[in-house]
């Protein structure tokens, strides 16, 4: 299992990535703004249902990885660094003062769900992002194939949580955001922080 510390670390991040609207967030407020609480939800939840796929391939793919070799594991975890930090990057030097949503056309709860999870599952980002971000806080003297699958998991119930909260309250949110741009600005500093401080953690953690 996965060490208590090393789990609430996990979870403080995840937090923190999901505090700072991502596309997964701005898809979910454009969904319940158009259609209602009902539909936004549909949509939260299509994108955790999507974030459990990634979940599954990425602790497939890792696994066999490691039962090749654990040198093999650890060159996958240090590429996964290196795209953490060019996410930390990309992200200082990205440019925005405000947040845009993207236009949507009303439609039912299952379509909803279904458009978001498919959206989600073929996004080639999050699955890159999956498997960068989950073997860092892999322990070793554990099974990897358990840490990851608990990982994937607390991060697919946190995503559906949280989009579903982004749902009920998203006319104060979005309004919320029109009246403080400079959130917008800001985002990517945190986000940028929050990818760079997991590198250096893997860094001394190794020294």
């Amino acid at each position: 299992m996965v060490e208590t510390g090393t789990l609430l670390t996990y979870v403080l991040v995840v937090l923190g990535l999901f505090l700072i609207p991502g596309p997964a967030v701005l898809m979910t407020l454009a969904r319940a703004a158009s259609g209602g609480r009902r539909i936004g939800i549909a949509t939260g939840l299509g994108i955790a249902a999507g974030d459990l796929v990634h979940t599954i391939m990425a602790t497939v793919g890792l696994s066999a990885i490691l039962m090749t070799s654990a040198l093999a594991f650890t060159i996958v975890k240090y590429v996964g660094v290196a795209y953490l930090i060019y996410l930390g990057i990309s992200a200082f030097l990205e440019k925005t003062d405000r947040f845009n949503l993207p236009v949507v056309r009303p439609l039912t709860a299952p379509r909803a769900f279904r458009q978001a999870l498919l959206a989600e599952v073929l996004n080639p980002k999050t699955a890159l992002f999956f498997l960068a971000f989950l073997p860092q806080f892999v322990q070793p003297g554990g099974s990897a194939v358990l840490q990851l699958a608990t990982l994937g998991f607390v991060f697919v119930v946190m995503s559906a949580a949280f989009t579903s909260l982004i749902a009920i309250g998203a006319g104060s949110v979005g309004a919320w955001l029109r009246r403080n741009p400079a959130v917008a600005r800001w985002q990517g500093r945190v986000v940028g922080t929050i990818y760079l401080a997991l590198g250096a953690r893997l860094a001394l953690q190794e020294r």
